[in-house]
């Protein structure tokens, strides 16, 4: 499919209702998503570095632009980057970077407030977040940018400060919010009301469910590594079998 398409399809989604948006971490659990018939796809920098015999966050940018070419050319789906805080020391440095990641094909990206360790100040995180803005407004290419917070899964599970990061970021050009972590309903519809309209990105985490979500108004929700964290719990599990000289079922 033309990666215009894919883009103005990725766009249209976010304009009402609610949409899941699986992870996949490898060109064939891409192909099996998309045969499943799910509308978009996003990469997840946890399950993609797992493949790679990594950890979260190992990935270099080179390794990471590779995959999520891989990853777009593998499917018509639009695909949006997990691009982790932009793969730069300073704003030029993820402008270059993201300016780099749209010749993939990707319909969209997020960029994070976190060096994957702590949170940046709200200042530079705003600054990267526009370097961001003004790599896609320069490319003349519509690809959507989701701001990240992630005081949630960073240790600073603040509500009041996370909410003023999403606002600042949507005021900084950011098309979609996402604060990966939270888990209380009262929180995310929160979190909906003080950005809207702009769309909200939900990580589906226990207790929270899909209905619960969609009816509190997030436009898109998705899973993070849990697909590829499920798929290695029952490789190590069949694997452990045949170690122990088990017949493994469908062998």
């Amino acid at each position: 499919m033309d990666v215009g398409l894919k883009r103005s399809k990725f766009r249209e989604l976010h304009r009402s209702g609610c949409f899941l948006l699986p992870n996949p971490w490898d060109v064939g659990s891409a192909k099996r998503l998309e045969a499943m018939g799910f509308v978009a796809l996003a990469s997840t920098s946890s399950g993609s570095a797992w493949a790679a015999g990594k950890e979260d966050g190992q990935l270099t940018r080179d390794e990471v632009l590779r995959h999520i070419e891989s990853l777009c050319a593998a499917t018509d789906l639009p695909l949006n980057a997990d691009f982790e805080s932009g793969f730069g020391s300073s704003p030029p440095d993820v402008f270059k970077s993201v300016q780099l990641a749209i010749e993939t094909g990707i319909a969209g990206l997020s960029i994070e407030d976190s060096d994957g360790t702590e949170l940046f100040s709200k200042a530079e995180s705003v600054d990267r977040l526009r370097a961001a803005r003004e790599a896609i407004d320069q490319a003349g290419h519509d690809v959507l940018l989701v701001g990240r917070s992630e005081g949630f899964i960073r240790n600073r599970p603040d509500l009041k400060e996370t909410i003023e990061r999403l606002v600042s970021f949507k005021e900084a050009g950011a098309d979609c919010l996402y604060a990966p972590g939270v888990t209380d309903l009262n929180d995310m519809k929160r979190i909906v009301a003080s950005v809207a309209p702009t769309p909200v990105n939900a990580l589906l985490l226990p207790p929270l469910t899909v209905a619960s979500l969609r009816a509190i108004g997030v436009r898109r929700i998705s899973v993070g590594g849990a697909l590829a964290r499920h798929a290695w719990k029952a490789f190590d599990e069949a694997a452990a079998a045949f170690l122990k000289e088990d017949i493994l079922s469908g062998s």
